[in-house]
């Protein structure tokens, strides 16, 4: 993720919450403003945002009682954000935060500030970006679960 666009897509916390929420499967603006506690016009105004930026497409219709319902999906299991954007990442915390305060059970929340030298903060980068890459997936049904990772120098006063 990188253009414009996807920066300006990603600036709001509910459209961050709508990807969140696609990440389980195809879902409707009905299901999602059932899900996330927001009316359908909202949902639908976001999801055209993040259609236009290439984050969520179109994923077919299925007929329900004399309607059509429309289904939208991500268009990538997982986000990397190539240059964070300050007003993007205040989105992302912002959502992440309030996942943390709807999620049905305990959740881990850790921020520990460390001295490493370049070579061992490029080692502990490289070991994450593992660990999350190589932990596999519970089949369908199981609950989702989110996971933040970042690691970064804090800048000098």
């Amino acid at each position: 993720m990188s253009t414009p666009l996807q920066h300006t897509a990603l600036a709001h916390p509910l459209r961050q919450r709508l990807l969140f929420a696609l990440s389980s499967g195809p879902s409707t603006i009905s299901r999602l403003a059932a899900q996330l506690g927001a009316n359908k016009g909202s949902i639908s105004h976001h999801l055209r945002v993040l259609c236009e930026a290439g984050l969520v497409q179109d994923a077919g219709t299925r007929r329900v009682r004399g309607g059509t319902e429309k289904y939208y999906r991500r268009t990538a299991g997982r986000l990397l954000v190539a240059e964070p954007q300050a007003e993007g990442t205040a989105a992302l915390l912002g959502a992440v935060a309030q996942e943390l305060d709807r999620s049905p059970v305990d959740h881990v929340l850790t921020l520990r500030h460390l001295r490493l030298s370049p070579a061992k903060a490029a080692r502990l980068a490289e070991a994450l970006a593992a660990l999350v890459d190589e932990t596999e997936e519970d089949s369908e049904g199981e609950p989702v679960h989110g996971l933040l990772v970042t690691l970064y120098q804090q800048a000098r006063t």
